[in-house]
């Protein structure tokens, strides 16, 4: 199969059979496309040009589409649809996924569209859903699932397998409840099929299952998945009933939307913002860590004035100046980058106090190879060993405490609570250069005696 590749003459193609309102060979067109296809000719078409294609496609196809969309997209389409067509395109999808385009919707719109939902169990189910907040597991889980009873026999599980199944998009697992649908755990396919008919399942289940309960956090979720290589995992109410399961798809959103927060963080942004946000948006996202980066260059700029009389002696301390700073920030970048993915990834084990003594370790190891090669340019280039002594030895000492503030501050950060990735932009790097310019000058004050 050849892979869809979107050109510009195909959406000119597509915006001119629309203003023809040549359905028929839209539909052809069409026809071959996969959702993920068409989601992406809806983006490049305009607002009316997606409208138009969406009400013409079968529900079957475009309920995934508008799943699909970008939020500020589908926010566009759903504008230009009545409560019944957003509604009928609801029908066809997995609660989950139904419950996220509801939820985008202002209140007022949300009753009126599921009341026009047709099945009541299905919107039921949605409604369900709409309770828990969309960042924790019962925000992410979807109703759809396959169930049996564990006073259940083999025969009877199967035929209510299928009767079950009908409903569920992919079957990922079998689950296994008592009368009071606990979770006791779940089926193998292959011990089912081949079991005696006439077993009881509660002789045949694996008791072992990994599940997580609806109030846990989706990273904690994405987690738990990560760590055992899950497709899907059951969720648990507070009484360790079985009320959903959340599917590989759904925690690969989670992940990508964390590592995009962690990446603007890092950044120096302190909000969640699409390129396509008005400058109004843009600007309080970024200008907090701005204004902090402004402080710390007058800071840097006040240090330097308290050393006016070294620096009218030694100019050449002034040229090394930059990149002192700039080796402080990078080294400590580079150390809370590393933590602050330990911590994502649940790698980070040990004590805080062990993790501070490696990375004193490896800066000192780091510093003293660069103080020596910067020894040596320095003494070459000005033949005056004193100042080179004095800002090699800077430089180690200030990779050294650079490195150290790198690792603490995410950890502290995290057992705090805090979000660890903000210690990997501007904070980092603005700390690091006020105290790497202020080690720097004091040591260099002491070896040149001023």
């Amino acid at each position: 199969m050849t892979p869809f590749k979107l050109t510009d003459e195909l959406v000119e193609e597509i915006n001119q059979l629309i203003a023809d309102q040549s359905d028929s060979k839209l539909l052809k067109l069409m026809e071959e496309l996969h959702y993920a296809d068409v989601t992406e000719i809806v983006h490049e078409l305009g607002q009316d040009e997606g409208t138009y294609l969406i009400k013409l496609l079968d529900s079957n196809k475009t309920s995934d589409v508008i799943a699909e969309l970008d939020e500020d997209v589908r926010e566009k389409i759903l504008e230009n649809l009545s409560d019944k067509e957003i509604a009928d395109e609801l029908q066809e999808l997995d609660t989950d996924d139904a419950a996220d385009i509801i939820g985008e919707l202002p209140e007022e719109r949300q009753e009126e569209v599921i009341a026009q939902i047709e099945d009541e169990e299905h919107a039921a189910e949605i409604v369900e859903l709409l309770r828990y907040d969309e960042d924790t597991a019962g925000g992410l889980m979807a109703k759809e699932l396959v169930q049996v009873n564990e006073n259940w026999n083999v025969l009877k599980c199967v035929k209510e397998m299928r009767a079950q199944a009908e409903e569920v998009t992919r079957v990922h697992s079998i689950y296994v409840v008592d009368d009071q649908n606990r979770l006791k755990g779940r089926l193998s396919l292959k011990d089912l099929l081949t079991t005696s008919t006439r077993a009881d399942i509660k002789d045949v289940y694996i008791p072992k299952v990994d599940y997580v309960k609806v109030h846990d956090k989706a990273e904690e979720v994405a987690k738990v998945m990560s760590k055992y290589d899950l497709e899907a995992i059951p969720v648990v109410d507070e009484l360790g009933r079985l009320v959903g399961r959340i599917t590989i798809d759904d925690i690969v959103d989670v992940i990508k939307e964390e590592a995009e927060k962690d990446y603007q963080l890092a950044a120096g942004i302190t909000q969640e913002v699409d390129a396509e946000d008005s400058i109004l948006d843009l600007t309080r996202a970024r200008l907090p860590w701005l204004f902090l980066g402004l402080m710390g260059g007058v800071g840097a700029a006040a240090i330097m004035g308290g050393f006016e009389e070294i620096l009218e002696n030694y100019a050449i301390l002034f040229f090394f100046t930059p990149l002192i700073a700039a080796m402080a920030g990078n080294v400590g970048v580079q150390s809370s980058a590393i933590i602050v993915q330990g911590l994502a990834n649940d790698d980070v084990k040990g004590s805080i106090a062990d993790r501070l003594v490696k990375e004193m370790l490896l800066a000192m190891l780091n510093g003293a190879i660069l103080g020596i090669v910067l020894f040596f340019f320095t003494w070459i280039w000005q033949d005056d060993h004193l100042s080179a002594l004095a800002i090699s030895i800077s430089l180690f000492v200030v990779i050294i405490v650079a490195g150290i503030i790198g690792t603490f501050i995410p950890l502290f950060l995290d057992k705090r609570g805090i979000d660890p990735a903000i210690a990997t932009g501007p904070f980092i790097t603005t700390s690091n250069d006020i105290f790497g310019i202020l080690i720097y000058f004091w040591i260099a004050k002491l070896i040149l005696n001023i």
